[in-house]
């Protein structure tokens, strides 16, 4: 079913994008072509966790991906209800993370493709460990996990750096391929070339108005590092930050008579929702930041990548103690000069639900109003449109009084 759909969709995208080329439709494009790899049967395959350096087993030729990534794409095709019920029925708890039950619901359901291994990784969360650890089970195939440590102290960076050394002698070891030097190399010179031309995008859609429309880096800081280490990374990176600059050279912004400029916290709902396009359309209320778009590492050293590999995953903002992110959060309101924050705390999720209460206070210490919506990203049946648009809609007029008090003071 799911590769039908990606065929379908694959079909209908690149047919629209052909006569109507677009950064955003290119990044949806090459998605869709990523999903195609992981359902083909023909490479060889590794289920992940979302700290896992995909550049590095892009280069000892493995099509990887985070197992939330399946998640993502049920809900975005409206079927992931079938599969959340499987995985409720087999004992795992409604208010869980729907990512993970969605993930478990398909495996059950022979939906997933058997993985040749599966790595996965202390952070962002347990859930998502938990989840490969019974993909591993379930596809009775070799499990290797990462501990990613919770600072960035040298003795740290190195531990985490010498896992990733391990983990190449690991997939070595059931691909029959060793780590060819070159191509490292070249993944991650490719790596450094994205990230500048995500940055360079990022700085673009930072100016006022922004050239971003709010929807069209949905995702992307999620989902560029499945493309890392590949000359595909690059030429979506580089299609936003030229499209954007082609934008902001004719004065044009992304949201005409742009009003408010939000950020929007951790994951988006994944299922079609109105509440952003009645945010754009009806207030000029503009999603100019996701948290987690954003370049947040050095550029990696191609001589010796794992160190630069390590202090890039310890370095995510939703690994260590809380006040990373929030000094991370922190970062990007100022940055982004936004007037308010978004923040759908998604169910059974510590960065979510168990964060919320850090979040709203630490930016109402920088006089940043945020409204929290209760949602499961990922479970379209708890989902409340009419209470939680009644909220943005009180939210989005608390906004634009304290615009208006500011004019007139």
């Amino acid at each position: 079913m799911i590769s039908r759909y990606l065929d379908s969709m694959v079909s209908t995208l690149e047919a629209k994008f052909s006569k109507q080329p677009s950064a955003r439709g290119k990044f949806t494009l090459e998605i869709l072509r990523l999903g195609q790899r992981l359902y083909s049967n023909e490479h060889c395959l590794a289920w992940c966790g979302v700290c896992i350096p995909f550049d590095l087993l892009s280069a000892m030729g493995v099509t990887s991906c985070f197992v939330e990534f399946i998640g993502g794409t049920l809900a975005s095709a409206g079927t992931a209800v079938p599969f959340l019920e499987a995985s409720e029925q087999a004992g795992f708890l409604a208010d869980g993370c729907g990512w993970h039950r969605a993930v478990i619901g398909a495996t059950d359901k022979g939906m997933m493709p058997k993985a040749n291994f599966v790595i996965a990784s202390s952070s962002p969360c347990t859930a998502g460990l938990a989840t490969i650890e019974r993909l591993a089970r379930s596809f009775d195939c070799p499990l290797f996990v990462v501990h990613v440590p919770g600072d960035l102290s040298k003795e740290s960076v190195r531990y985490l750096a010498q896992q990733f050394k391990d983990m190449t002698v690991f997939v070595a070891a059931h691909t029959g391929q060793p780590l060819d030097e070159g191509r490292l190399r070249t993944a991650m010179e490719k790596t450094n070339e994205a990230r500048t031309a995500a940055a360079e995008a990022y700085d673009l859609a930072k100016r006022v108005p922004s050239p971003t429309n709010g929807t069209e880096l949905m995702n992307f800081g999620l989902l560029l590092p499945l493309f890392m280490g590949t000359q595909t990374g690059v030429d979506i990176a580089a299609a936003f930050r030229d499209e954007f600059a082609r934008r902001c050279e004719r004065g044009e912004s992304g949201v005409p008579g742009e009003r408010l400029r939000l950020m929007w916290l951790q994951e988006s709902i994944q299922f079609k929702h109105p509440l952003i396009k009645m945010l754009r359309d009806e207030y000029r209320a503009v999603i100019v930041v996701d948290e987690l778009n954003d370049i947040y590492w050095e550029p990696i050293d191609v001589e010796d990548p794992y160190i630069g590999l390590a202090r890039r995953t310890i370095g995510f903002p939703f690994n260590g103690p809380a006040s990373n992110r929030l000094k991370h959060i922190a970062e990007l309101a100022r940055a982004y000069k936004v007037d308010g924050a978004i923040n759908p705390c998604h169910w059974g999720c510590r960065q979510g639900t168990g964060s919320r209460g850090l979040v709203e206070a630490a930016l109402k210490e920088m006089d940043i109003p945020v409204v929290n919506l209760e949602v499961d990203c990922a479970d379209s049946r708890n989902f409340a449109e009419g209470q939680l648009r009644t909220r943005l809609e009180a939210f989005v007029e608390v906004l634009e009084s304290r615009r208006a008090c500011q004019r007139v003071n």
